[in-house]
């Protein structure tokens, strides 16, 4: 018995004791090196795999592939020990916290270890309610590819992995085009998860000031309703209120490059190409947590570790209320009429900032002799500074019934059922009175981005046609989850749509031409037998000078109001079905 006793008071005692020791049973690179270094890539992954095995409540689980064909893995949380995502979700709210999708912005990956750690063996108090799942590196060859210069600008870590993946790929512009092995693997993981909440882990530097920590919520208008209101209104004072208490100022991200920030900034919009902005599309809470690159690398992880701790206390605290906004949001879907698909800066509406900066001055450059911007540090200082936190929409569309795509647009598809979009498929072929789009106008990015040359300023006509519809082409709804994300992705205009990443090219190029000496004469046939034709030509004549000298535009103008003109040329191939009433 008194054996017995004894075994039970050492147990007890070293339970006790765990949540002190834990850091010598499960250390992390970044303590072992008093915060100068970042695990590797090989040294994460064995981390969270000791942690599983020792805790009940944490799980190590392998999804998909990356571009550098290694798979991605998710490391759950839940006290519950239930990892059921489709259970968790009836009860519990779920954070989704991805790391290293620039693996030199090493942060995240450091911090989320410590948090995984600390939860599981308390010496954080456990959320009840909320469930913890991490990507630990989204960009593993990006990981691999370890160096200690490319940050140029970044106070350590001592070495760290690169910003480009394996083929060189920024993964955060690529959640809408998904060109990357990565970026299919992680629609694959956003929709198992579902999360209410999603935390993007960045560091960034496109000025000097005194703040270690800066938050980049998605932005709120564009966000929009109830939910929006909530994020701008709600959860973003209360993460910077809680974090105030605990010492840790913290400002907007700070949306300026070699500027003083006291001359004011707007916040950062974040687009769906963006892994906020993405994520936004099904309603979820994003934000991205951006430390400042010069600030000391262990004060940079902490600040991390300490801002995703307070965010697990607002999500256990408002959690009812986050489900009930997320779950109307859907519903405004099904009442919908019109859809905003281009924002601008609302400059009737700002925000004003106590900002804690550093004197900015205006020195000669000793290198090319112009005048230089320069941080004195040595000189503090807290102003009231502007900050643009609203958006208006410039553009909006009508929301259609459905869309029809052809079944040979199947990068398209493929995306769409990637993204867990229903359709369904036409049986036969059949005719149909769909809303057609014609591109009117666009320009296209001189210089490559991410793999493409972006569209933009897309301009498009429309009308009412009937079009051959044949079986096994898509019908898409809107009336569903995706909603926001056919939207986005299907409006030709929209600034990530489909059309504006390249997918539909092939319509851009005519096909088929004429030969001026033989069209010629069918042309002067086209003008003695069409009175408007001739009208509307002569006038252009007398208003376009340009126009007016160029005998080949005159000629192929007349040839695009021909019979011999194709069909295809310019003629967007995704159909609108437009609401019945």
């Amino acid at each position: 018995m008194r054996f017995l006793f004894l075994f039970l008071l050492a147990f007890i005692f070293s339970c006790e004791q765990k949540p002190e020791n834990i850091a010598i049973d499960f250390p992390t690179q970044f303590e072992s090196s008093n915060g100068l270094e970042t695990a590797t890539y090989d040294e994460v992954l064995a981390f969270y795999i000791k942690l599983a095995k020792e805790f009940p409540e944490i799980n190590i689980q392998t999804i998909g592939n990356t571009d550098s064909d290694k798979p991605l893995h998710i490391v759950t949380f839940n006290t519950d020990g239930d990892f059921n995502f489709k259970k968790i979700r009836e009860d519990k709210r779920i954070i989704l916290i991805n790391n290293g999708i620039h693996p030199g912005e090493s942060d995240g990956i450091d911090a989320t270890m410590l948090l995984f750690r600390d939860v599981a063996s308390g010496k954080l108090k456990a959320p009840k309610k909320t469930v913890l799942v991490t990507i630990p590196v989204y960009n593993i060859g990006g990981a691999l590819n370890r160096n200690n210069g490319t940050r140029a600008n970044q106070n350590g870590p001592v070495s760290y992995g690169f910003r480009g993946n394996a083929r060189n790929y920024d993964l955060n512009r690529d959640f809408i085009k998904s060109d990357t092995k990565n970026a299919r693997t992680f629609a694959e993981i956003y929709h198992l998860v579902q999360p209410d909440v999603f935390i993007d882990n960045h560091v960034s530097n496109g000025a000097d000031y005194q703040y270690t920590l800066t938050h980049l919520f998605t932005q709120h208008n564009k966000l929009g309703g109830k939910l929006g209101h909530y994020i701008h209104d709600s959860l973003m004072p209360a993460l910077q209120d809680s974090l105030r208490i605990e010492k840790w100022d913290i400002t907007p991200y700070v949306n300026v490059f070699n500027k003083p920030p006291e001359t004011g900034f707007s916040q950062f919009l974040d687009n769906p190409r963006y892994s906020t902005g993405y994520t936004t599309l099904w309603n979820t809470l994003g934000m991205m947590v951006e430390t400042h690159m010069l600030k000391p690398y262990k004060d940079r992880v902490e600040g991390t570790y300490m801002l995703m701790n307070k965010m697990i206390g607002i999500v256990e605290k408002d959690g009812d209320q986050i489900t009930t906004l997320r779950k109307n949001a859907f519903a405004k879907n099904e009442t919908q009429t019109y859809y905003p698909i281009n924002w601008k800066v609302d400059t009737t509406r700002s925000s004003k900032l106590n900002f804690k900066g550093f004197k900015a001055d205006t020195i000669l450059s000793e290198i090319t002799g112009v005048n230089r911007l320069k941080f004195n540090t040595d000189l503090p200082f807290t102003k009231e500074v502007i900050y643009q936190d609203y958006y208006k929409p410039t553009d909006s569309v009508s929301v259609p019934e459905a869309y029809v795509i052809g079944k040979q647009w199947t990068s398209a598809i493929d995306l769409l059922r990637l993204n867990n979009i229903e359709f369904t498929l036409f049986k036969k072929d059949t005719i149909l009175s769909v809303e057609t789009y014609r591109i009117e106008d666009y320009k296209t990015s001189t210089r490559p981005y991410e793999g493409h040359y972006l569209h933009y300023a897309t301009n498009v006509s429309s009308k009412i046609t009937k079009e051959k519809i044949t079986a096994g082409d898509v019908r898409v709804p809107t009336n569903q989850p995706g909603f926001r994300y056919l939207l986005e992705t299907l409006e030709p205009k929209a600034v990530d749509s489909f059309f504006n990443w390249n997918f539909f090219d092939t319509i851009l190029q005519q096909k088929e031409g004429f030969s001026p000496y033989v069209f010629e004469d069918t042309a002067l046939k086209m003008l003695q037998q069409d009175t408007l034709l001739r009208n509307e030509f002569n006038r252009k004549k007398e208003q376009d000078e340009a126009f007016s000298k160029n005998w080949y535009a005159q000629l192929n103008w007349l040839f695009e109001r021909s019979e011999h003109y194709e069909n295809a040329h310019l003629k967007y191939p995704v159909y609108r079905l437009p609401k019945t009433e």
